[in-house]
């Protein structure tokens, strides 16, 4: 057996249940899973020994929202929109377009270079969509490419009804043909449930196909103003909605209803739908930021992630999507990161696995490079990550 003791860490953020945080603190690897945490001068004796000379270190980040497989990029329509433009849901094709005419070791190329950026700054975790595609062959390919460049891969086949199609026409190829030739390669289905999007009616007939094999679902709901997309999230028992902008009382008080049954202090019980924010994605639409704050206080589980995609949010970087709850969605610094870790993996299905620093889960660890995590909002934008460890293996080092 392979054994690696991390040492010498000034603060060890563990997001355990009880939110341990520790002081000169080390971790013991074997064989790429965490076999021991706690105090530096008790650690036990390894084969390898790494001195991170008073670094902090965190779990590695779980994104658990991205859209990678795309080609080109939007950037004259975010130009425009910080011009004051609204944003609406039909750009997208502008990128669909350019990923169908790019060939697969192009696109597999792209989608590569995204992950190692998101790698180098920490997550060690991450999902993407298809939805860029939007024909039966396109989403095939973009879900065969992403099985073999990511954790976890989410069929986004409803994104946007295609120029010149009709939408129920449209909704019926996705929940029928297109799902069953993506079903035995993706984890998670998902609907854009929003004006320009996809109504209530087609939105509840893609939700119902997934459900009927066995796929557990996601939804983009709430984004550019108040919709059906939570409620359908809640009825469907979907494992997170997403964006979450425009939330009435009602919304927020269905979500909570569904973590009613959870034991939050032991993380035991039967959990509910994740409420997903994407603070990136909302300065970059001038959305109001998603309501963290009151979703927390109500009871709900919430994620973090970075929804990098070419249109909206184009960066897959956590610490800002950290830096930003903190700052602007009055976030204490401890659940901006319980929600960019633990929040995403429970989105995800996966905090079996990763998510906190505790005995038995894979070692995926991201050290800063400052003595605290509060250097994450403290000196927002800073290059703070300092090394990336992914299933105990050094995957990334700026030291």
């Amino acid at each position: 057996m392979n054994t690696h003791l991390l040492t010498n860490i000034s603060q060890l953020c563990t997001v355990d249940r009880e939110g341990t945080v520790l002081s000169n603190a080390a971790v013991l690897i074997r064989d790429g899973i965490i076999d021991w945490v706690g105090a530096a001068q008790q650690a036990p004796s390894a084969e390898k020994v790494t001195d991170l000379d008073g670094r902090a270190v965190l779990p590695g980040w779980v994104d658990s929202h991205s859209h990678l497989i795309f080609a080109g990029d939007r950037a004259d329509e975010f130009v425009a929109r910080m011009a004051g433009e609204d944003y609406a849901a039909g750009g997208i094709a502008v990128t669909t377009t350019a990923t169908r005419a790019t060939d697969d070791q192009a696109l597999r190329e792209l989608v590569s270079a995204r992950r190692a950026e998101a790698l180098a700054m920490g997550t060690t975790w991450m999902e993407t969509k298809t939805g860029y595609g939007l024909t039966l062959d396109e989403e095939v390919r973009h879900a065969r490419l992403a099985r073999e460049l990511v954790d976890q891969v989410t069929f986004l086949g409803a994104h946007l009804v295609p120029a010149g199609r009709d939408a129920d026409e449209y909704t019926a190829e996705v929940a029928g043909p297109m799902l069953d030739a993506v079903a035995g390669t993706v984890d998670f289905v998902d609907v854009f449930c929003e004006r320009g999007a996809f109504s209530e009616a087609q939105s509840r007939k893609v939700l119902q196909a997934a459900k009927d094999r066995g796929l557990a679902t996601k939804i983009h709901g709430n984004q550019l103003g108040p919709g059906a997309g939570t409620q359908l999230a809640v009825e469907f028992g979907s494992l997170s909605v997403d964006h979450v902008n425009y939330l009435e009382l009602g919304d927020i008080d269905a979500l909570a209803g569904t973590w009613s049954a959870w034991n939050a202090r032991q993380r035991t019980g039967d959990r509910g739908v994740v409420a997903t924010c994407l603070p990136a994605c909302d300065l970059s639409t001038r959305q109001p930021l998603a309501p963290g704050r009151e979703l927390l206080d109500a009871g709900v589980v919430i994620a973090l992630a970075s929804n990098c995609n070419p249109g909206t949010s184009y960066t897959s970087n956590m610490n800002f999507c950290v830096a930003t709850a903190v700052l602007q969605m009055n976030l204490s610094l401890a659940e901006a990161i319980e929600a960019a870790t633990m929040g995403g993996a429970m989105a995800l299905g996966v905090a079996d696995k990763v998510g906190s620093i505790e005995v038995g889960k894979r070692a995926d660890l991201h050290v800063l490079q400052a003595a605290t995590a509060a250097h994450l909002a403290y000196r927002p934008g800073m290059p703070l990550t300092h090394s990336v460890y992914r299933a105990g293996e050094l995957v990334s080092d700026r030291g």
